[in-house]
C-alpha cells in the first residue's frame, strides 16, 4: 500500500470511528496512525536500500553507533535504546552482525553477566562502505520538505518524545 492510499483510508476511515467510537479522542488517534503509517513509509523506504547493501537499517545503525562511540565499543542495552528496539531483537541484530564478522562480543571487565559489543575493522571498513550507498536514499527519503520545514519536523518529534516520557510517567505514577 503506497502513502497516498493510506492516508486516504485514514480520512475516509476516520469519520465512522468517531462516530463508532465517540469517547475516542479522534485527534490523538489520527496522530498516531498518522505516525504507524509514516513509521511503515520509513521501512518500505529504506529496506531494499539496506537490502542491496546486506544490512538491515537497524543493523547499520548499530554499526554506525560503534564507530561513533569513543572507544568503538557500547552494551547491548545501550544499543538497544539508542536504536530504539527491544532488546530481544537487538540480540538477534548482534547475532547477524557477529556471525558476519563486523562486531565482536567480549564479558565486560568488573561484571561478567554483562557484554560489550566492539566494531571489528571489517565492520569499520562495512560502514564506510555503505555510508555512500545510502546517502542518496536518505536524502531522496526528505527531500519534498524545505530547509525550514525539516526543521521544524525534527524540533517536533524531539518535543513529541518528550511528551511520550511525560504520559508515560503520568500512567505509572497512577498505577
Amino acid at each position: 500500500m503506497n502513502g497516498q492510499l493510506r492516508l486516504s483510508k485514514i480520512a475516509s476511515s476516520t469519520p465512522r470511528m468517531a462516530k463508532a467510537l465517540p469517547g475516542m479522542p479522534m485527534d490523538g488517534t489520527v496522530m498516531v496512525r498518522l505516525l504507524r503509517i509514516c513509521g511503515a513509509g520509513l521501512n518500505d523506504f529504506f529496506e531494499p536500500a539496506f537490502r542491496a547493501v546486506g544490512l538491515s537499517e537497524h543493523s547499520f545503525h548499530v554499526l554506525c553507533l560503534l564507530l561513533a562511540s569513543e572507544n568503538g565499543s557500547a552494551a547491548p542495552s545501550e544499543l538497544s535504546e539508542m536504536v530504539g528496539t527491544s532488546r530481544s531483537n537487538m540480540t538477534r541484530i548482534l547475532e547477524e552482525l557477529q556471525r558476519d564478522g563486523w562486531i565482536e562480543r567480549s564479558v565486560a571487565p568488573r561484571d561478567a553477566r554483562r557484554h560489550t559489543i566492539s566494531i571489528t575493522p571489517q565492520g569499520r571498513d562495512k560502514v564506510r562502505d555503505t555510508v555512500p550507498q545510502i546517502a542518496g536514499p536518505i536524502r531522496r527519503a526528505f527531500s519534498d520538505l524545505s530547509p525550514d520545514e525539516f526543521a521544524v519536523l525534527g524540533k517536533l518529534i524531539r518535543r513529541l518524545i518528550v511528551s511520550f516520557d511525560k504520559g508515560a510517567a503520568s500512567i505509572e505514577a497512577a498505577a
